[in-house]
């Protein structure tokens, strides 16, 4: 990534304690750039804020989930028995099973359910992972295009290419593919591609953004801040991705994306609603994040440094 600026602070018991510099574009109703911090201009991997894209990709090669699927594919989901209930929906839908699935093994990110797995006997697996949803999703456009399921994670593969494609149109160009922590590739482009890359989803008012913002729960979790700001905002589409990279978009063509220098995810959610907030959103930083604990305790937080808010 290129040039940053600080863009947050993580305060403990009246005292500052961390600094966060990042990069931060918003985006306003004519689309015009309003908010512009670091160098938005310079690639960066947006990580899970990609699956948007991906998924859109798979709608235009003839994929045809359910809502609810839908959202699972744009999902960095909780892995609760609701999220591997749909993926699994997904994998069925196509005549596949679980073995089907080439991504990481991973424990749930919620953590009593992920305690729930363990207690029960239960081990790490692909489909508990918080990306099987897309990974389901990829699977069965290959079944929907008579692709081979095997080497489906390949950059070379036709879905892989076809996606590829699909996010240079709605991003611009990609700088860079590298493998994403669920093996899939990961492409890097601008953080101003990936705010434009939201804004045409949500303007279009197309099934992705419908999906999303229809089944927030299902997009991450219920104490997660894509979830949290969505419900916030009625309309917006909103995904996180990991290393503190956060997007957002409403239909009216507003939009943000955000990404933390340090890979803090803990300051993204605040600094992606100060960002939406200098596009005339009205949402309150404050409303997400986690608080900075001491023995248990709320004692700090993290606050942006900009749009105002303090």
């Amino acid at each position: 990534m290129g040039e940053t600026e600080l863009v947050a602070i993580t305060d403990r018991s009246g005292f500052d304690e961390s600094r966060h510099q990042g990069v931060v574009v918003a985006i306003d109703r004519e689309g015009t750039i309003v908010t512009r911090i670091g160098d938005v201009d310079a690639p960066v991997y947006p990580r899970s804020s990609n699956k948007p894209m991906q998924a859109d990709a798979m709608i235009g090669l003839g994929w045809a989930p359910t809502p609810e699927q839908l959202a699972l594919a744009c999902a960095s989901h909780d892995g609760t028995a609701r999220h591997v209930e749909v993926t699994s929906s997904t994998l069925a839908d196509a005549g596949l099973t679980a073995s089907a699935l080439q991504n990481t093994a991973d424990l749930p990110l919620d953590r009593p359910t992920a305690d729930g797995v363990v207690a029960g006997g239960g081990v790490a697996s692909p489909i508990l992972m918080n990306c099987s949803g897309k990974h389901a999703a990829m699977v069965a456009t290959c079944c929907q295009n008579d692709w081979p399921v095997d080497g489906y994670l390949d950059p070379d593969h036709p879905l892989q290419r076809a996606i590829t494609a699909r996010i240079v149109e709605l991003a611009g160009p990609v700088a860079h593919i590298g493998v994403d922590g669920c093996g899939a590739p990961a492409h890097a482009v601008s953080l101003v591609g990936l705010c434009q890359a939201f804004r045409s989803l949500a303007v279009g008012r197309g099934a992705v953004w419908s999906a999303m913002t229809s089944h927030p729960e299902l997009v991450a979790g219920e104490r997660r801040d894509a979830t949290r700001l969505m419900r916030l905002v009625p309309g917006l589409m909103a995904k996180d991705g990991a290393e503190g990279v956060f997007a957002a978009a409403l239909p009216d063509g507003r939009a943000a994306a955000v990404k933390i220098a340090d890979g803090a995810g803990r300051a993204a959610g605040v600094v992606i609603a100060a960002a939406l907030r200098t596009a005339g959103v009205d949402v309150d930083p404050g409303a997400l994040g986690s608080p900075i604990l001491g023995h248990g305790e709320p004692v700090g937080r993290v606050r942006p440094t900009f749009g105002g808010v303090r």
